[in-house]
């Protein structure tokens, strides 16, 4: 089911490619179920026994959906969701979380006899000015503060500019965003409603011409109008946004040939004069139309503005005869004292957030220990002493290092996720304790015949246990 589901287009070629890399590796069964202590659901009448998150967080999707559906009551949850339905149906993940949402998520939908998306679409990372967000910086920047500062659909231009169909790592560059958003969205296309507005609405009461003075040049920017439909449902808004932001050049560049203000002073020229600024409108009006589905909030105070509502079908025909409202301020410009504000709100959100947790002291604040356990369980735990022979880092695996180990008379192979703390080098002729009873688990880089035991927060805090001088391999620990 997996391969045809692949073989349907269902995915980006990369994921579908990296697909067949496990397809080739053999697939293994899947571990559910973690151990307490674990955030998530307890499985019913196991206790100790919690649901692995990626197991329920994309049942969550559709609970949420479900959940919404019943409060509007006119949303039927199945016409979306059984196996025969023709709703598309999407999802859009990040590429950190591939391997759940188009291996394992789709096997779950098809045994439970639901139907499986449309598409899995894939994204990179955001990074904040070229690294990953900080929040010493002020570049782990949230929602909520940047809600306070900034106006969101200045975000969603400046992503959509820069977003592609591809699995590309997207890079906030504040500087890059203030500048872009200004010269794009303010001075190019909301300048243009500005520059002929005032002439309309004064001269001519809100009224444009009774026809359109330049069909042809309006007919080349209505021509484009099925390629960036195109590239928006293929998800290459980037490219959308170049289409967009060079008609809006080319618009400019017409107001500036005619000089409307130029004309304004002359007499006898009011028909020309109402003519050029009335193009000048319906072109604004078609570039907000194309930008719509990025900036629907900028799109409607547009279309209170133009008293008309944005299509894709009505900016066939140009407005004429139409009366236009009296312009107001449409979109303001990035002022960046209030980026330099959002970067030191979010500061101080850092650092409140570190002294509540410096409230309660060391490990046992971020970690409790878990619930008593008999010392019969305990007993069945064989700890050893294991000398490091061999190690490795494992290719195309972000965390994982490979060792030989000698437990005192055999060899086994283990695979732990500490690459981040050591470099395989250092850690060979080191003495350390392993788990020597765990059932061997088939990985897929090869088969892990027992555990490491390290301890720390994680990433490059991770110490490896090393027992006193006169340890020898194979002695057991008691």
């Amino acid at each position: 089911m997996l391969n045809e589901w692949i073989k349907s287009g269902s995915l980006q070629s990369e994921i579908a490619n990296k697909m067949n890399e496990w397809f080739e590796t053999g697939l293994q069964q899947w571990d559910i179920s973690r151990d307490a202590p674990y955030f998530g659901f307890e499985i019913p009448d196991q206790p100790g026994k919690f649901f692995y998150v990626w197991l329920d967080a994309p049942i969550g999707y559709m609970g949420s959906f479900k959940n919404y559906c019943d409060k509007r009551g006119d949303i039927d949850f199945n016409e979306y969701w059984k196996a025969n339905s023709d709703t598309e149906l999407y999802h859009f993940i990040g590429k950190d979380i591939v391997y759940f949402h188009s291996l394992f998520w789709p096997a779950m939908l098809d045994g439970a006899g639901f139907r499986k998306p449309n598409n899995v679409f894939v994204h990179g990372y955001v990074t904040v000015n070229g690294a990953k967000m900080s929040k010493s910086k002020g570049t782990f920047i949230k929602a909520s503060t940047y809600l306070k500062h900034l106006d969101p659909e200045c975000l969603r231009y400046y992503y959509a500019a820069k977003l592609n169909s591809r699995i590309d790592d997207l890079d906030l560059s504040l500087d890059d965003f203030i500048q872009r958003v200004n010269t794009d969205v303010v001075n190019k296309v909301v300048n243009l409603a500005s520059r002929n507005a005032g002439f309309i609405t004064k001269r001519f009461d809100g009224q444009l011409s009774d026809t359109c003075a330049e069909p042809d040049l309006y007919q080349s920017f209505i021509d484009k109008a099925e390629h960036i439909g195109e590239l928006y449902e293929a998800r290459e808004f980037n490219r959308a946004i170049r289409e967009i932001i060079g008609l809006a050049d080319k618009a400019n560049q017409y107001v500036d040939e005619k000089a409307p203000w130029v004309i304004a002073k002359e007499e006898g020229k009011e028909a020309e004069l109402q003519a050029i600024c009335s193009v000048g409108i319906n072109l604004f009006r078609v570039l907000m139309t194309y930008l719509k589905p990025v900036m629907p909030k900028l799109a409607e105070r547009a279309e209170g503005f133009l008293n008309d509502t944005l299509t894709w079908e009505s900016i066939a025909t140009p407005l004429t005869d139409h009366r236009i409202s009296k312009f107001k301020a449409l979109f303001n410009r990035i002022d960046p004292k209030a980026v330099d504000a959002m970067i030191a709100a979010s500061k101080e959100d850092a650092a409140a957030e570190q002294a509540e947790k410096a409230k309660a002291q060391g490990p046992l604040a971020d970690e409790p220990i878990a619930d008593e356990i008999e010392f019969g369980d305990f007993a069945k735990v064989d700890l050893r002493v294991a000398k490091i022979l061999e190690c490795e880092a494992v290719p195309k695996a972000d965390k994982l290092l490979k060792f030989k180990l000698d437990i005192g008379g055999e060899t086994r192979q283990v695979f732990s996720g500490i690459k981040s703390a050591y470099k395989p080098e250092d850690l060979v002729g080191k003495h350390t304790v392993m788990v020597a009873n765990l059932k061997p688990r088939k990985m897929k880089f090869g088969m892990s015949e027992g555990m490491i035991l390290a301890a720390g927060p994680g990433g490059k805090e991770i110490w490896i246990l090393e027992p006193h001088e006169g340890a020898q391999p194979g002695m057991r620990v008691m």
